[in-house]
């Protein structure tokens, strides 16, 4: 069961923005989505999030038509993190995390709300924040709790962990590398909670040592995609971004020259 896309095109205004993307997202699995920028990166996201519709091409979430699935079905399957989220309203932290959870009306969920929540806070750090506007915080602070809102969004029992899975559109970018290796770790574990996911990277060396697989971008079409020893290599990377690179087999690392 997974999320997958058959040939996705998006054309805007005469211009073929992304062409014949075909990606799979499976559940317990990593897939990062790499490349220059200007490849299409966030435009495929936004298409297999469902926020845009495909010019051709179909995007399926457990073998069902995703822009055939209402809203609320679409929400329960997926959380998605944007680039950029901006907020017009004087919210807090907390009303933001809040805001991921979906389960007001659901007989069994409903209960667990106030443990879910905690857990999600104190997991991602916040407890400091949570009574914070959120339009005073740094941007890499508000990277954080967009995160703890996807995550909310996923919460279920354990017990349930039916497929689930996460789109975050460079959800490392402003941290620090303490907040950095923190998120990561926690996607990391969420692996094992029948979650997908797919994650949009800029830092090879990142991309390189968590992903299970690797879909790489240039102009709007994947160059290359498959495990990420597959992928990663000195002709592919080199080509790609135009810039002598060298991967090195034993430390790992990706250096740049």
């Amino acid at each position: 069961m997974t999320i997958k896309s058959k040939g996705i095109s998006l054309t805007i205004e005469g211009k073929r923005i992304i062409q014949n993307i075909d990606l799979e997202v499976c559940p317990g699995k990593l897939v990062a989505l790499l490349g220059p920028n200007g490849a299409g990166k966030s435009t495929v996201l936004k298409v297999l999030a469902g926020d845009i519709a495909p010019s051709q091409g179909t995007v399926e979430y457990e073998n069902i038509d995703l822009f055939r699935m209402p809203i609320i079905e679409r929400a329960n399957l997926r959380s998605v993190m944007s680039q950029s989220q901006s907020i017009a309203f004087d919210f807090t932290v907390m009303e933001i995390i809040e805001m991921g959870w979906l389960h007001n009306n659901h007989e069994y969920y409903a209960p667990h709300y106030r443990d879910a929540l905690t857990e999600i806070v104190q997991m991602c750090e916040l407890q400091s924040l949570i009574s914070r506007k959120f339009n005073t915080l740094s941007g890499g602070e508000q990277k954080r709790v967009h995160f703890a809102r996807a995550l909310l969004q996923l919460w279920i029992p354990e017990t349930e962990a039916y497929p689930r899975y996460m789109l975050l559109d460079e959800p490392l970018a402003n941290l620090d590398i303490y907040h950095e290796l923190k998120i990561l770790e926690i996607i990391k574990n969420h692996l094992s909670k029948n979650i997908g996911v797919l994650i949009i990277l800029h830092d090879l060396n990142t991309a390189n040592k968590f992903a299970d697989n690797v879909a790489l971008m240039k102009e709007g079409k994947i160059v290359k995609k498959g495990l990420t020893k597959d992928v990663l290599t000195e002709p592919i990377l080199s080509a790609t971004y135009q810039t002598k690179i060298k991967v090195n087999d034993t430390t790992p690392a990706i250096t740049y020259m």
